[in-house]
């Protein structure tokens, strides 16, 4: 039986998201305006299988695919709307599953730090995977479960709000994501992000 984690289509990648995916994955690039579609599952080796499904059925190409011992993750993306919504219907037909199956987003932790330290920005900076943090930035850290909900956090902040994408962490035991910037967007894209994740139904985890 195969456990429907994470679940999520994203409209419209922004400019810094895309800029993550190309820079930490393994699969073909995604560019600014494309759709894509980030699903998890546990086991994680049947994510192989669903992949191989994916990518024989719809018109997408896949930007990550991530196995680890517990949970699978899949990030695929399309020039259209459409390609991707057929990719993620192609999922839940593979799997015998609707979407309102998958689990609901649960916030662990949400926290803001006003005008960083600048030690304190050096060690954010050492592990990054985007753009730097600076000294007197606003930061906020936001971690979830599942995993895979982050890069639609990510998404939906950067299209809300002027911040910096300083780390994102899409797959594993929980989800990661750091903005920083000037406190009123850091605000800003805060309540997106939260907002964003509230919005996705599904079961509780």
């Amino acid at each position: 039986m195969i456990d429907l984690r994470a679940f999520a289509i994203i409209d419209r990648l922004q400019r810094q998201f895309v800029g993550f995916i190309g820079s930490t994955a393994l699969g073909y690039y995604p560019v600014a305006g494309q759709s894509a579609f980030f699903v998890e599952i546990a086991p994680g080796i049947e994510i192989n299988s669903i992949t191989n499904v994916v990518l024989k059925r719809a018109n997408v190409k896949p930007g990550a695919m991530v196995v680890e011992r517990t949970f699978g993750m899949l990030e695929v993306h399309g020039d259209t709307p459409a390609d991707v919504q057929e990719a993620a219907d192609e999922v839940l037909s593979y799997l015998g599953l609707k979407e309102k199956d998958r689990l609901k987003p649960q916030i662990v932790a949400s926290d803001m730090i006003d005008r960083m330290d600048a030690h304190m920005t050096q060690i954010v900076n050492r592990f990054r995977n985007s753009s730097m943090i600076l000294e007197d930035d606003a930061l906020y850290v936001l971690e979830m479960v599942p995993a895979g909900y982050a890069g639609f956090a990510a998404n939906e902040a950067e299209k809300a709000a002027d911040v910096k994408l300083i780390h994102v962490t899409v797959f594993g035991a929980s989800g990661r994501l750091y903005l920083a910037g000037e406190r009123s967007d850091v605000l800003a894209a805060r309540e997106a992000a939260e907002e964003a994740l509230a919005s996705l139904e599904g079961k509780e985890g």
